[in-house]
């Protein structure tokens, strides 16, 4: 514990974000490739299909990506209510609303195995709309961890950063002595655990799930063990 606590906040909690931006890309392969073509994460995407769909176009779906939508916003409007007084970056309340997300996906992925490869519409639908309601949780609970360019659930702003701030364009990346790096990781591992997600489902549609819900909960666990050490060290 001692050890723990030693190491900066801030670092741990970039390392912490960044493993969770790799879950975001699993349970979006999950839910777009596996469940009908839904996004759980990045809400853009929804977003994006649904004004797609409302054309009619090429059959895309309607009632997945908007009930997904509707989930996230209630999940981080959960997320920032139970937070609105947090006052430091890690509280007892973060651990418990990242444990609710690791403890939701898994119980989710429990769902998919023993309901099969290809289920019911009804629990297709319920699974990506639980999966996006916990990923507004996350999403909000990592803005309120506030690590700077890794918000874990969307990476179109980290590209435009990525880009705009490196030497190809105005150069700040480097005057100001990085955060190109942090950048490119996000968009690695959400690319990572995309491609992770899309492998796993090779072997089952719940498989994805298991393994993102083990990484948040481990998520989970040293944040919360590093907030608890570093209170008593102080």
């Amino acid at each position: 514990m001692t050890r723990l606590a030693a190491v900066p906040a801030d670092r741990l909690h970039l390392w912490l974000m960044l493993v969770l931006t790799f879950t975001t890309g699993i349970v979006d392969a999950v839910g777009y490739l596996g469940l009908d073509r839904v996004f759980t994460g990045n809400m853009t995407g929804n977003v994006v299909i649904l004004g797609m769909a409302l054309v009619g176009g090429d059959g895309l779906p309607i009632l997945g990506p908007a009930l997904a939508l509707l989930g996230f916003m209630a999940g981080a409007a959960l997320g920032g209510r139970v937070l609105r007084r947090a006052g430091v970056a890690w509280t007892s309340r973060t651990t418990v609303l990242f444990a609710l997300v690791g403890v939701v996906t898994l119980g989710l992925a429990v769902l998919l195995l023993v309901d099969g490869e290809e289920p019911a519409r009804a629990v297709g639908v319920t699974v990506t709309t639980l999966l996006g309601a916990v990923m507004g949780v996350q999403a909000a609970t990592a803005r309120v961890i506030a690590v700077k360019d890794v918000t874990t659930v969307v990476v179109t702003s980290t590209i435009t950063g990525l880009a705009a701030d490196s030497v190809l364009g105005s150069g700040k990346a480097r005057a100001a002595g990085g955060g190109s790096g942090r950048r490119f990781l996000a968009v690695a591992l959400i690319l990572a655990g995309a491609a992770a997600g899309a492998a796993l489902l090779q072997w089952h549609l719940g498989a994805g799930l298991v393994l993102a819900g083990v990484l948040i909960v481990g998520v989970t666990l040293v944040g919360g063990l590093h907030a608890r050490a570093s209170v008593g060290a102080a």
